[in-house]
Order: C-alpha cells, then sequence, then structure tokens
C-alpha cells in the first residue's frame, strides 16, 4: 500500500497531505498548514521577502520530517501564483531543495485548475450537470467549467485574497472608496470573461479553498443549521457585514479564524461578484483542492485506476486534439505516426529500455511534431520546441512538457546534443533518454514518409548485434519508406550501438 505526499506552496498558506492508497482509495494520514503569506511581499514588489521565503523554508523542513515519518514513497510538491510571479522564484526553489531535497514544481493557473478540478472529482460525484468549480487562492482565482466530469474550459484570473487586500485596503474597516475600487476591478475582470461562461450553462456552482470554507461556515453559524451551500442574496449581506466590521471584530465571526480575518472581505467581495455577474443562485463548498488533485494525479500514474486513469488519459488526449487543431497539424496522419511509435515502443523494449512514462511522452511528442509548421516551415523544428514547451497540456507538468518538446525538436537534420536548448532545458537524467526517445519517433516518420499510410504493421527481430525491421506494407509496396529507414541507419548505430536491417513483406 503506496504512501504519497503533496505539498501546496500557495500564496496564503503551505499546505501538506499524506495519505496511503488503499484498493484504489486514499485514505488520509497527516495533514498540516502554516500561513506564510508568502505572496504578499511578491504581490507589491514582484520579489519574495526574503523573512517570508525562509519562515516559508522552515515550514517545508517541518513537512520534510512528517514524510519521512510516515514512510512516504512519492513526495510532489507544487507552486502557484506567487512563485509565478515572483522575480527571485528560482531562489527559492534552490533554498527549498538545499534544504529537503525537493524539487519544486511551478504550475500555471491552467494546471493549478485541472488539479484542483480532480481532486474535486476523484472525491465526489457530480453526475452529468455543467459545472462551474471556483477555487479563490491568495494570488488568483480559476474558474473551471466541465460537464460529465471531462474540462470544457479554464480562466485564471489574478483575483487572489491575499493580492487584492494589499493593492486595495489599506484601512481598518476599508473606507466606501476602497471598497468600490476593490468591487470595480474585480468586475473588470470577470467582464473578460463573463460571456464566455453565460454562453454555458451552469448547473451547478461548487467552491474549495479556505475562503468558502469561511464563508460557508459563518452562513452556517447565522442560519443555526449545518449546512455547505451559501446564497447568492446571503453572501451579498455577509460581504457587505464584515466589510464594515474591524480586525478584531472579524477574527470573532464563526468561521472566519484569526488568519483569514486579514484577507476574508476581498475574498468575500469575489465571490459575491461572481454570482453577481454570472448570475448564479449559490455556490456549495466543498473540501477538497490542490493536493486532492495532487495525490489523484500519483495515484493514477502509480497503479491502473480505472475511471481515474482514464479520465487524466481522456484530459491528455482532449489537450492534444485542441493544440493540433490551433496549429493545423494533419491529424490523420500524425495517428499514424503515433500507432507506429507504439508499435517501436513496445517492440523494441529490449533495446531502448527507456521507462514506461516515456511512451506517453513519445505519443505526445508524435502528435504534435508538425506543430512548427504553423508559423514557417523554415526553422519548422526549432518553432515546434518552442510551442510544446510553452503551451498548456493538460495533464503533463512543466518538465513533462519539456521532454516531449525535446523529442519532437529533432525529427530533421538537427541531432539531439548536451549543448542544444532544447536538451538544457530537461534535467540531466533525461538527456541521457530522449535520444533513445527521438530515434523512435524517427522510425516512425520514416515508415510515413509517403504521408499516404503504405506501412499497416511491423515485424521484429533483434540481438545484441543488430536489430531487423520488416514492414508490412499495403498494395504498391514501401519503397519510398524503405529509403527513409535506410537515411536513420548510422544514428541507430550511434544511439543504441547496433544496425539496423531493413525489409518489407
Amino acid at each position: 500500500m503506496p504512501i504519497f505526499g503533496a505539498v501546496d506552496i500557495g500564496a496564503n498558506s503551505v499546505r501538506l497531505k499524506i495519505a496511503k492508497l488503499v484498493r484504489s482509495r486514499f485514505v488520509v494520514l497527516h495533514e498540516d498548514r502554516e500561513v506564510t503569506r508568502l505572496g504578499e511581499c511578491v504581490f507589491r514588489t514582484g520579489a519574495l521577502d526574503p523573512e517570508a521565503m525562509a519562515n516559508a523554508v522552515r515550514v517545508l523542513r517541518r513537512f520534510h520530517r512528517a514524510t519521512q515519518n510516515y514512510g512516504v514513497e512519492r513526495v510532489r510538491v507544487v507552486a502557484t501564483s506567487a512563485l509565478r510571479d515572483a522575480q527571485n522564484a528560482s531562489a527559492f526553489i534552490e533554498w527549498v531543495f538545499a534544504s529537503t531535497g525537493w524539487h519544486v514544481e511551478v504550475i500555471t493557473g491552467l494546471e493549478e485548475g485541472r488539479l484542483i478540478h480532480l481532486g474535486v472529482l476523484s472525491n465526489t460525484r457530480m453526475g452529468a450537470s455543467r459545472m462551474l468549480l471556483i477555487d479563490l487562492g491568495g494570488g488568483s482565482c480559476e474558474l473551471t467549467v466541465s460537464s460529465q466530469g471531462q474540462i470544457e474550459r479554464i480562466y485564471s484570473l489574478p483575483l487572489g485574497a491575499v493580492r487584492l487586500t494589499r493593492d486595495f485596503l489599506t484601512n481598518d474597516p476599508p473606507k466606501r472608496q476602497e471598497l468600490e475600487q476593490l468591487r470595480d476591478f474585480i468586475r473588470e475582470e470577470i467582464v473578460r470573461v463573463r460571456e464566455k461562461l453565460l454562453r454555458r450553462r451552469i448547473n451547478l456552482t461548487v467552491a474549495t479553498s479556505g475562503t468558502p470554507a469561511a464563508l460557508s461556515e459563518a452562513w452556517a453559524a447565522e442560519q443555526g443549521a449545518p449546512t455547505n451551500i451559501v446564497p447568492r442574496d446571503g453572501l451579498q449581506r455577509l460581504a457587505k457585514r464584515i466589510s464594515k466590521m474591524s480586525l478584531e471584530q472579524r477574527r470573532a465571526v464563526v468561521g472566519i479564524g484569526p488568519r483569514r480575518a486579514e484577507i476574508v472581505i476581498a475574498g468575500a467581495a469575489v465571490f459575491s461578484e461572481l454570482l453577481t455577474e454570472l448570475n448564479l443562485p449559490s455556490f456549495r463548498y466543498l473540501p477538497w483542492g490542490l493536493r486532492d488533485g495532487m495525490l489523484a494525479q500519483m495515484a493514477a500514474d502509480y497503479d491502473s485506476i480505472g475511471s481515474l486513469r482514464e479520465r487524466i488519459a481522456t484530459e491528455r488526449e482532449n489537450s492534444l486534439m485542441h493544440l493540433s487543431n490551433h496549429f493545423q497539424v494533419d491529424v490523420r496522419y500524425a495517428e499514424r505516426i503515433r500507432a507506429h511509435c507504439e508499435r517501436l515502443f513496445k517492440s523494441l523494449q529490449a533495446v531502448h529500455c527507456l521507462p514506461p512514462e516515456y511512451l506517453i511522452w513519445l505519443d505526445a511528442a508524435a502528435a504534435l511534431h508538425e506543430t512548427g509548421s504553423f508559423i514557417n516551415r523554415t526553422g519548422r523544428h526549432r518553432h515546434t520546441w518552442y510551442l510544446i514547451a510553452n503551451s498548456e497540456l493538460f495533464g503533463y507538468t512543466q518538465q513533462h512538457r519539456r521532454i516531449i518538446a525535446a523529442i519532437a525538436r529533432f525529427v530533421g537534420k538537427s541531432r539531439p546534443s548536451d549543448d542544444s536548448p532544447a536538451m538544457r532545458a530537461i534535467a540531466a537524467a533525461d538527456r541521457l533518454l530522449v535520444p533513445r526517445a527521438v530515434m523512435l519517433l524517427r522510425l516512425a516518420r520514416a515508415m510515413e514518409q509517403g504521408r499516404r499510410g503504405a506501412v499497416h504493421g511491423l515485424r521484429v527481430r533483434c540481438n545484441d548485434q543488430q536489430v531487423k525491421l520488416t514492414l508490412l506494407s499495403r498494395a504498391g509496396g514501401a519503397e519510398l519508406e524503405m529509403w527513409a529507414l535506410d537515411k536513420e541507419k548510422a544514428l541507430f548505430r550511434e544511439i543504441f550501438n547496433r544496425e539496423l536491417l531493413c525489409a518489407e513483406a
């Protein structure tokens, strides 16, 4: 029964969740959280404050000791808006690595939204209704629209509670002008996505994170009955009431607490304006979020969990298709390349010795390896690398995207070398493996040289000295494909130290 750890470094707080996977379900063993306000200085000056960094590292050391005590097998550490915006984020990341050995992964707002959505769906059933998921953090607010468990759109807005508090609310309690400016700014951001959201009929609105938890509990206390559903008119009255309170008065409100009181006015304003501008009757608070999505992703990568693994695979496939269509890729041609890559990967496993996850990345590279032609045929392979490395691909981390981009980069005349930008962007261990995946993609492209599906199958025989590929071709033969494979023999020998022999059946 594997044990996983998820660490979320947010703009407002740092959180840890440790859970054990038992029969495809998680049993939570330990949770920890501390408010660090890591993003507070970032939203004013653009840089992380040294004292806040030191405090966060201290907390992370404590989290690290907890993961060791519980025998955690794998830990994933992600950072969100504060490190996305900070000019000195790399210094903090190096500090964390030196103190804990953890690699901090700075995720985009869209990936943050995807993981939160995954965390919610892996812990509850939402049926076939179209859902709007609102996650309000310290630095940003993610709005995710999904239907039947599949994401349709994600919007990331700079409406975090810490960010807005520092930018607009300087007095305690805030002055009317400050509140008006705050609401005007929130409305301006919502207006940018309002029409797109209104075109989708929302049947259910759910919210995660600390602010809706506080608002939900405060509303329940006001009603004198337990509930996690907050109606729009009730939220508006609650937001108006707490905006007139001092900090000490807000701290005394049931559900808000001492630290949430500092930023709850801005957070309540965001929810009030969202429900008003989008004409939503209420929101339902759910206690799951980013860490739960991280755990679900790790579980799916570890084990073949039916519906969860299928959902993640579907998200990845939809993301690949969206990018392919956007950059006008010949999808039928790319599908044949992907099929060849899968056959080669499985047939030549004893030769390339790549980890199983490389099949996923090789498949993505095969699907997207022609995206650069959208910009210009000249230098298209460099364009492909840039587009893949800098595009949003659901279900792939930043490092995964860089590996996929590197595999797709070297399908032309260039050869993978450690001094190329594409190879320097990936980890040292992957620099030894990527050339093998490149070789498989080059072979797959050669087998589709005529772009007409001449090769429909493959037989492989190999030993320590050579590899023989026998192409199963359709009527008309595969002479062009045989010619293209012949051109790959020298690189094949260089990478695998074996001779490549080719024949046609």
